[in-house]
């Protein structure tokens, strides 16, 4: 099958995002179907290649075009905008389009069906909500006013009932949607995955002294991190490893800052933004794994971060937040330590408990090790697929219905 996967971020991205786009793209492209994907040029000089920065070597199908990126935000977004509709015109009805971005969705389901080939949305938050969080949170992010409030619903209703098909990354996501909007055909709940070795194997845990907890993400206030360095306070001879961050933004030295007025001081070493191929070599000299996320609207329902299933896959000791989309894969005691979110006593208490009880932290680790399989990106492609087929099931059907009606 060919698909057209939209995603209007400059390419490669060191974030989520980006990492999630190739590794989506790349597991399709293993199970035989021709991805085209449409992104923005790299802003890195000299440019780098996709396929060494994330780890691939060349798929043959896989292809990246790129679109124009000049001049501000706004104008590189038009040009983005424009480079879809070239995209789709030479693309037409001979396979199935595929994005994560709500504009570019809302754009295409304005078009006359016969002008585009089926849509596939996915969701991973609803928007209003998320924005309406991100300017609260972020000193750098702009109030969202009610009209583009109004905006943002009104987009979400027309992809809902428009998409021909539609992925979301949580039930509670899913939940919300529906609660809005009604329930709807060809939807599917598929969390994002992480990449498995073939040879892996648990290896027993044999923590040395200083133990060390880690943690992978973003530094922004909801991403629990200042909880984190509290928690961290009390428990003695502790270190931490925080990887993650643009040391260009505010949260990474307001975090710096912080842990040294409580007096942290050298235990905890910011790395910072690495490339996404030495994640997991960080995560293996970590002794816990921490996924300290507060319980703010956007992270509730709709989280289904990277970093949980790399956890995962790295044979280690999660303790994470108490958060309803993370107990759709964490449940505590079996596979991971479940504590209330945004308590800093809580998560010393959780740390500790793994810390100290050498069995329970094997026992939890291999739990989740084992699995992780089930998210691997090979079968969350397969589960894609399976909504792909049952897309085109259906758009054959209604062709034929028309036909038979002319």
């Amino acid at each position: 099958m060919r698909l057209l996967f939209l995603a209007d971020i400059r390419f490669p991205l060191e974030r989520a995002n980006g990492v999630q786009t190739m590794e989506t793209c790349a597991a399709l492209a293993r199970r035989g179907h021709k991805i085209y994907l449409g992104v923005r040029p790299d802003t890195k000089s000299p440019t780098r290649d996709p396929f060494a920065y994330y780890g691939f070597p060349p798929l043959s199908g896989l292809e990246i075009r790129r679109a124009p990126a000049l001049g501000t935000m706004w104008l590189r977004r038009v040009q983005y905008l424009v480079q879809v509709l070239v995209w789709i015109s030479e693309f037409r009805r001979g396979g199935v389009i595929f994005t994560r971005d709500l504009g570019v969705a809302s754009l295409i389901l304005q078009l006359p069906r016969k002008l585009r080939s089926p849509l596939i949305y996915e969701s991973h938050c609803f928007s209003p909500t998320e924005a309406a969080q991100r300017s609260q949170a972020l000193s750098t992010a702009r109030v969202v006013s009610s009209r583009k409030q109004r905006r943002l619903m009104r987009r979400e209703g027309r992809v809902w009932r428009g998409a021909d098909g539609y992925i979301v990354t949580t039930t509670g996501n899913l939940a919300e949607l529906e609660g809005r909007f009604g329930k709807r055909l060809r939807v599917a709940v598929i969390p994002n995955g992480t990449r498995l070795q073939p040879d892996r194997k648990f290896e027993a845990l044999h923590p040395i002294p200083p133990l060390c907890v880690v943690y992978a993400g973003h530094l922004y206030p909801w991403k629990g991190v200042d909880v984190l360095l509290q928690a961290l306070v009390n428990l003695e001879g502790v270190n931490a490893t925080i990887i993650g961050g643009d040391a260009a933004e505010p949260d990474f030295q307001r975090l710096q800052d912080t842990s040294r007025s409580i007096g942290l001081g050298s235990r905890v070493n910011f790395v910072g933004m690495v490339e996404p191929s030495r994640v997991s070599g960080l995560l293996a000299k970590g002794d816990v794994l921490v996924l300290p996320n507060v319980g703010s609207d956007s992270t509730v329902n709709y989280t289904s971060p990277l970093k949980l299933f790399e956890y995962m896959a790295a044979g280690k000791p999660i303790v994470a937040s108490n958060l309803p989309s993370i107990r759709e894969v964490l449940r505590d005691g079996e596979n991971a330590v479940l504590v209330e979110p945004g308590n800093p006593t809580a998560l010393t208490s959780g740390l500790r408990r793994v810390l100290e009880d050498r069995k329970l932290a094997e026992r939890i680790a291999s739990r989740a090790f084992d699995e992780v399989t089930e998210y691997s990106w090979d079968c969350r492609a397969a589960r894609v697929e399976a909504l792909l087929n049952e897309v085109m099931r259906s758009v054959q059907l209604d062709d034929s219905q028309r036909a038979s009606q002319m």
